[in-house]
């Protein structure tokens, strides 16, 4: 059974035959109805109405076909004298009286003889309201975009319009797409839908008159009755039904035997006698995904013949819409994995900064973007800030841009300037393509000197708000986007003193339909103000609550493209807190540098610490003085923990390895990996970090 055209379907006022109060759609006939226009002849005479021609006669009754350019829907012509005959019924459809003459005289059906409520839906009488309530019933299923939706919008359609109670049954799990699922077959008791016993359609407490009888309150507890979970066991009855695909009366020999199966214990109570229930079998692309049990109460009129084609229709769209949501939500689901693995899951938790960020898709049917942030911790307590935007938000700007954030977190490894990064960064972007174009902002922030390192690559510049609540954009050279080729970019170093907030975004934030980008930064750059006006001259305000009411800036229509945000609280290091040598590679070093370092940890009060910091440097700075060529530097940084760094010029970066019973040296690196906190060696473009932590206390 197939939709029919919009010029078929005579809407009816009031009432839309698949919303939940459902008044059945009917073609009553009123005196008023304008007839029928006049049939023509194909010699162009008027034909009277009524009127047919015998099957297999042309217009001159000698069997010859009719012409094809005839009239589209012109009625078969009926020879002088013959008597009209009634057209008759559908095979195994009676013919069915007016909708006038459905109730008897005094409110009663005539086939039953019970009341009717008022309010209450008759049941569906003609071909035509069938297919009326089927186009409807199928556009509200297929409004449905996720499961839930598809399964309330097939419940709401059908209850109480065609039935006056339904069970959808769905596989556990879902299978998505070609897969083949392993293991038994079982069906979920997904959801439930009913009229309520207790009012009518129009939501009117029924008279006493009207109180459902007792064998009616079977419906009423669809969900407690029936089993939650079904086994379809291989070669049983319900497995059949299923395997037959077509919809089939409950009292049919197979559906007798598959209901309790399905049902439990509560079928025969449950499921009315006669043929007042149907299962249809829910078909999706490839398999049987689960079934539909559609009920009416024993005082309505039973389903028809062609009901099962109504159960089938609606069956079909429904399993059709499930299977697209289950493979929507694979999809949404893949894409949610693939932008959380290609940014960070934790931010770093580095030495002198407090870090937050966000990130928005730009809608829930684009999940993925091309839009990254990141925090990489350098040599020297230092921290590289990263935001970058690739164009567009789709899968293959994502791959994009988990090319290019792997690209700067190695470039980030060999402590390169920030105009080198982006530099290599350009490099890469030409290697993936000459359409892949991106802008990137690289910093690099310094908690000992208090000062940060910015380059741009036709990002928006970054805002900084100040401990005082004056927020200022910074003057960043924009410089051309990743992917242009054969430019250079400029770094500018400025201060960044304790207590700030450097506000790193992506173009989505302050750029939209309804407005330009500087419009959007100006905005930007006054919410800060703003909020850092409630909390006082003093404080600064919370890191993550100022996430969330940068965000709130958007308003309806400003959400155009995804959103990557990244704010620093700059904490720093006080000078005091730091302690800096050089040394000359000399055989001397290792002892000057133990002296160094109990002379500052007794500034600190750190004694308590001094044996293992003089073990561990001193067998550092004895291995950077072996093959160094230039002075070793040697800092102590007193933070929550106590931090140690030995920096010289040779690249290659010390390993554990196992020393031999003869060997002399070797065993340094083991005493570190011991004694130590954490520890690790960092590549610089000079030569390289060996650095060592302790806990305080």
């Amino acid at each position: 059974m197939t939709e029919q055209p919009t010029s078929f379907e005579r809407p009816q006022p009031g009432a839309d035959p698949a919303e939940g109060r459902g008044a059945l759609v009917r073609t009553p006939t009123s005196p008023g109805t304008p007839a029928l226009p006049v049939q023509t002849r194909a010699d162009g005479t008027p034909a009277r109405a009524g009127t047919a021609t015998p099957r297999g006669r042309g217009k001159d009754g000698k069997g010859k076909e009719p012409p094809v350019n005839g009239p589209e829907h012109s009625q078969p012509i009926a020879e002088p004298g013959a008597a009209h005959r009634p057209r008759p019924a559908p095979e195994a459809i009676p013919p069915q009286p007016g909708a006038e003459q459905e109730r008897a005289p005094g409110g009663k059906d005539r086939r039953t003889g019970r009341g009717l409520p008022p309010g209450r839906p008759m049941p569906m009488r003609r071909d035509g309201d069938r297919l009326r309530f089927v186009g409807a019933a199928t556009r509200r299923i297929a409004r449905g975009l996720d499961l839930d939706e598809i399964v309330m919008g097939l419940c709401r359609a059908t209850v109480p319009t065609f039935s006056d109670a339904i069970l959808v049954y769905l596989r556990d799990p879902l299978p998505v797409g070609d897969e083949r699922p392993t293991g038994p077959v079982v069906l979920r008791l997904r959801r439930t839908d009913r009229i309520p016993e207790e009012r009518d359609t129009e939501g009117v407490l029924l008279p006493p008159a009207f109180e459902p009888e007792p064998e009616q309150s079977v419906l009423a507890e669809l969900s407690s009755q029936t089993t939650e979970l079904c086994e379809v066991r291989p070669g049983g009855a319900l497995n059949e039904v299923l395997r037959g695909v077509r919809p089939v009366f409950a009292d049919a020999p197979a559906a007798r035997s598959a209901l309790p199966e399905l049902l439990g214990a509560c079928a025969e109570a449950l499921v009315p006698s006669g043929q007042h229930a149907i299962l249809a079998p829910l078909r999706g692309r490839r398999r049987v995904i689960g079934a539909a049990l559609f009920l009416r109460r024993p005082e309505r009129p039973a389903f028809e013949a062609d009901d099962l084609l109504v159960a089938a229709q609606l069956a079909t769209h429904s399993a059709l819409g499930i299977d697209k949501a289950v493979l929507y939500g694979r999809e949404a689901y893949i894409a949610d994995e693939l932008q959380r693995t290609m940014l960070p899951e934790t931010l770093p938790r580095p030495t002198g900064v407090r870090l937050a960020s966000r990130y928005l898709p730009a809608a829930e049917t684009a999940r993925v973007g091309g839009d990254w942030y990141d925090a990489i911790p350098l040599p020297g307590s230092r921290v590289a800030l990263v935001v970058g935007d690739v164009m567009g938000h789709s899968m293959t700007s994502a791959a994009i841009m988990g090319q290019l954030r792997t690209t700067a977190q190695t470039l980030a490894g060999l402590d390169l300037p920030p105009q080198e990064v982006l530099h290599h960064l350009d490099e890469q972007a030409q290697r993936l393509g000459t359409d892949r174009m991106a802008t990137c902002l690289y910093a690099v922030y310094d908690p000992v000197t208090h000062r940060i390192t910015i380059a741009n690559a036709g990002h928006p510049p970054p805002v900084l708000l100040h401990l005082g609540g004056r927020a200022e954009v910074l003057r960043v050279p924009p410089g051309a986007p990743i992917g242009v080729g054969g430019v250079d970019f400029e770094a500018v170093e400025l201060d960044a003193p304790a207590g700030a907030t450097l506000l790193l975004y992506t173009d989505g934030l302050v750029e939209s339909r309804l407005r330009d980008v500087w419009t959007g930064i100006e905005q930007l750059r006054e919410r800060l103000a703003a909020t850092a006006q409630l909390t006082g001259p003093d404080h600064p305000p919370p890191l993550e609550a100022l996430c969330d009411e940068v965000l709130d800036m958007l308003g309806p229509g400003d959400r155009d493209d995804d959103i990557a945000l990244l704010a620093a609280r700059f904490d720093g290091i006080a000078p005091s807190d730091v302690a800096y040598w050089t040394l000359e590679p000399e055989d001397s070093a290792p002892g000057q540098a133990r002296r160094l370092a109990r002379r500052a940890l007794a500034r600190w009060d750190l004694e308590e610490l001094t044996d293992s910091v003089e073990l561990l440097v001193s067998e550092v700075v004895t291995n950077a003085v072996r093959y160094a060529s230039r002075p070793v530097t040697l800092r102590l940084l007193r933070t929550h923990v106590l931090r140690c760094e030995v920096g010289d010029d040779v690249p290659q970066l010390p390993r554990l390895r196992q020393a031999r019973a003869t060997d002399e040296g070797g065993r340094g690196l083991y005493l570190v990996n011991r004694l130590a906190r954490r520890w690790g060696a960092t590549r610089l473009s000079t030569g390289k970090v060996v650095w060592f932590e302790l806990n305080r206390g």
